[in-house]
């Protein structure tokens, strides 16, 4: 099941038609005032559901947004972590369609199992983290990229690798360019700081939210002066 804002927009939507058609002889102002009635108790009630199903453990991944400084992350988690980060420009029903595909169709949106991600982030942009202590799901990784990424993520902060460098702590000397691909695949960037890989020569690289945001991300650490 996968339980979005789509939906509870909908059973607002036919209440409110509903509560129209009940009573097509009272001013169009009762009318109004009973369907915004209507449409909060749906509302009420959609949240309740969804801190029961998220409460229970019925659902098998959770998803919530995250601020920061450019823009709204969507965030992911199953019962063994953290499982993706998704930036602003990545559609939301792609992630979750992925997710339900890869993982469990039974997706819930809830905030609570996903308090402790945002704090996290929220310090680290703010300067006042320097690693992540989250537990993560590795599933939508492969086993090399999983490797690759391991790598990536005991580089410290305001520190850098080149792709020849990690591939070749991951165990491939040669495998430059399918470490890169491994990267650019990263399901959970920032906290795994695939941001601090960089070419031999000490360009940038790609990454997958964007030159700027690498830059932006290297500059906070330190690994980069400002521009």
């Amino acid at each position: 099941m996968i339980w979005s804002r789509t939906d509870n927009r909908t059973i607002e939507t036919a209440l409110r038609r509903g509560a129209a058609a009940a009573r097509p002889g009272e001013p169009n102002a009762r009318a109004a005032t009973a369907g915004r009635r209507e449409s909060r108790h749906a509302a009420e009630a959609a949240a309740r559901l969804t801190r029961r199903i998220a409460d229970e453990g019925l659902a098998d991944v959770t998803y919530a947004p995250a601020e920061s400084p450019f823009g709204t992350l969507l965030l992911a988690a199953t019962s063994r972590g953290l499982v993706r980060v998704a930036f602003p420009e990545e559609s939301p029903d792609t992630m979750l369609e992925g997710l339900a595909r890869r993982i469990s169709p039974r997706i819930v949106e809830a905030r609570g199992p996903l308090d402790e991600v945002r704090r996290e982030l929220e310090q680290y942009f703010s300067g006042r983290r320097r690693g992540f202590e989250l537990a993560l799901d590795w599933r939508l990784v492969a086993p090399f990229g999983r490797r690759v990424l391991a790598v990536t993520s005991q580089i410290p902060y305001g520190g850098v690798l080149s792709y020849a460098e990690v591939a070749a702590d991951a165990g491939s000397p040669r495998g430059s360019r399918a470490a890169g691909n491994a990267l650019g695949a990263n399901p959970m960037p920032i906290v795994i700081p695939c941001h601090r890989v960089l070419r031999s020569g000490g360009a940038l690289g790609g990454y997958g939210g964007g030159i700027q945001r690498k830059r932006w991300l290297l500059e906070l650490e330190g690994a980069l002066p400002p521009a």
